[in-house]
This record gives C-alpha cells, sequence and structure tokens, in this order.
C-alpha cells in the first residue's frame, strides 16, 4: 500500500488516479519504498557543539524571560504574539506548504512577504529547510530522515540540530530534484544574505518596534519580542517532528507514525493534522477540514481571496473516505 496520495488542482479527480500521483508536478515528498536502510553498525554520533552551546544559551535566555513578562507592556506582548503569527507563516504557508510541496502557487508579493517572514523565524533559509523536509518526506522515519523519530522523542524534536547528520540524509538530499527551488529568484535571494536578514528580521526589528513606537525598556523588548517569541515558535515547529510523529490518532493510515496531534494543532497554526499530511503531502490545507482550527489555511485562502495566491490543491472526498476505510486506524474524527 503506497504511503502517500496524489493531487487535484483545486478539483476533484477520481479516487484511483489521487492515489498514485496523477498529475503531480512535484513527487519528491512521496515515500520512497524502495529505500532499505544499510546493514551494519550505526555511524557513530558526532556533536556539534556549537549548536548545543547556543540552543542551551537560547533556552536559559527564554526561562529568564519568563520573569520579565509581568513587567513588559500589554502592547509588547501583543507585539510578540503578532510576530509568532507573522514568523509562524514564514515557516508553514512558506517553507512547508508553498515551497516544500508546492500544494499551490503564490505571486511575487506574497513570496517575498513569506520570505521576509521566514527569516523572523530563523529555521534555516528556504532553501534548506524545503530539502531537508522532502527528504523527511521521502524517507520518512528512516536512516534517511533528517529527524527520524524512531531515535526517540529528543531526536526528534530538538536533537537532530545537534549532532552531525546521517550518512544517508546528506546523501538523499543531494539526489533530490531541487531546480524549482534554485529557479526561485527570492529563494535564492535570502538563501546569499541569510545571516543579515535573520540578524535584522528575527532580533533586531522585533525587538526595536516596542522601544521605538511606545517606549518599551530595550532589554524588556529583546527579551519578549525578540528571543522568548523566537524560542517558543522554534519548540511548536519542532513538536511537529516530535510530538505529531508519537502522540494521537491515525485515521487515515495506521501503518506509518505521524500522528492527528490536536495539541501541535494550536501551537503550529494548523500543522498537527499529521496522520493526513503524511497520506496527502501535496493537500495545501494539511487536513480535509480546510480553514477550521487551522491558521495557515485561513491566511492561504485570504491570500487567494486577494489575488496573491492561486492553484490550491486538495484532495477529493471519496479518496479520503477511502483511504479511512482501506488503511485508517477506524478513529475518523480529527477535527
Amino acid at each position: 500500500m503506497a504511503q502517500n496520495g496524489a493531487a487535484t488542482v483545486e478539483k476533484e479527480i477520481p479516487a484511483h488516479e489521487e492515489d498514485v500521483g496523477a498529475g503531480r508536478g512535484m513527487t519528491d515528498d512521496v515515500f520512497d519504498e524502495t529505500y532499505r536502510e544499510k546493514s551494519g553498525p550505526k555511524p557513530a554520533k558526532v556533536y556539534v557543539w556549537r549548536n548545543i552551546i547556543l540552543m542551551a544559551l537560547l533556552h536559559v535566555v527564554s526561562l529568564y524571560s519568563l520573569c520579565v513578562l509581568p513587567s513588559a507592556k500589554f502592547a509588547t506582548l501583543l507585539w510578540a504574539f503578532v510576530c509568532f503569527l507573522i514568523s509562524g507563516l514564514g515557516v508553514t504557508a512558506g517553507a512547508h506548504r508553498l515551497w516544500s510541496h508546492r500544494s499551490y502557487k503564490a505571486t511575487l508579493p506574497l513570496r517575498i512577504i513569506l520570505a521576509i517572514a521566514n527569516s523572523m523565524a530563523f529555521q534555516n533559509d528556504i532553501f534548506e529547510w524545503a530539502r531537508d523536509h522532502r527528504v523527511h518526506h521521502k524517507f520518512s522515519e528512516t536512516d534517511a530522515d533528517p529527524h527520524n523519530a524512531t531515535r526517540g522523542f529528543f531526536f526528534s524534536h530538538v536533537g537532530w540540530l545537534l549532532v552531525r547528520k546521517h550518512p544517508d540524509v546528506i546523501e538523499k538530499g543531494k539526489k533530490l530534484d531541487l531546480s524549482d527551488l534554485k529557479a526561485d529568484k527570492v529563494v535564492m535571494f535570502q538563501r546569499r544574505y541569510y545571516k543579515t536578514s535573520v540578524v535584522l528580521l528575527c532580533f533586531l526589528f522585533p525587538s526595536f518596534v516596542p522601544w521605538y513606537f511606545w517606549g518599551e525598556n530595550f532589554w524588556n523588548s529583546f527579551l519578549v519580542a525578540a528571543v522568548f517569541r523566537y524560542t517558543v515558535i522554534l519548540n511548536a515547529t519542532w513538536l511537529v517532528n516530535s510530538a505529531a510523529h508519537m502522540y494521537g490518532n491515525r485515521p487515515y493510515d495506521r501503518h506509518i507514525n505521524p500522528r492527528e496531534n490536536h495539541l501541535v494543532v494550536f501551537g503550529a497554526l494548523g500543522e498537527g493534522f499529521h496522520n493526513y499530511h503524511h497520506t496527502f503531502p501535496f493537500d495545501y490545507s494539511t487536513s480535509e477540514y480546510g480553514w477550521r482550527w487551522n491558521f495557515t489555511t485561513g491566511f492561504i485562502d485570504l491570500m487567494c481571496s486577494l489575488g496573491l495566491a492561486s492553484d490550491r490543491k486538495s484532495v477529493g472526498k471519496a479518496a479520503i473516505v477511502a483511504r479511512k476505510i482501506g488503511t485508517g486506524d477506524g478513529s475518523d474524527k480529527t477535527g
């Protein structure tokens, strides 16, 4: 039984065609059932001490930021939440649903906006994020998966960033067709100036606004709107890789690890319908329930109504029902 489905382009196509990937322009996010892990001992872990130290410092400072929250102005707290939403959309609507899966099309202005938001999120540049995510889908829960959840919660949550990649991850990543990303001038411009954009958009800009516009203490601005907000969006995204691969039900495919996790749905702006997403990775909504509990889907729908996005790919109801009956675990409610 194939692990993933296939696409429609704002219309339904026959269920049997959806299950084999009819009409798809990109299939590197479809699980490769031919992959076999190499026999023999696993490669030794090589720790990346720079990342370990920086991640530890970030979380220690974020814990201290909790002490600052009560003294911050309400406008600053609201601004931090707005920055959380903006940076989150840079990952969910941008790096994930647009550039990793090509689940909809975006005009140049929207792509620029999403690239700016993605730099505010600081989770690797779009090119690297999309490449690793396609590898994750194609080789999910194997040695070639960058954040293989079978290696435990901590590894799939953050540990994968603290060690060198498994050789299979690097090998398979080099074999993907990334020509669409290389041809996107917005993606490549962001990649070229990524470090500068992160300093400006992830840390300085969120800190500057409260200090300049309503007289917030700059230290409070930095801790709340930059450091704390950044740490929260990081962990919200990581929960998709960890919690949503371990906890929840599997109404679409009981043979794969990804689950429907309501906590992750809220924290990651709609990305927690993960059993559905790994079954139908091309669906722009990552859920059969549209914008319900799915802030990112609502945003994409809004962009379409404004003429900034188009060509949303989705799955026909017949195909969804067929998968639930054929491979689901019997829990057919996710929303």
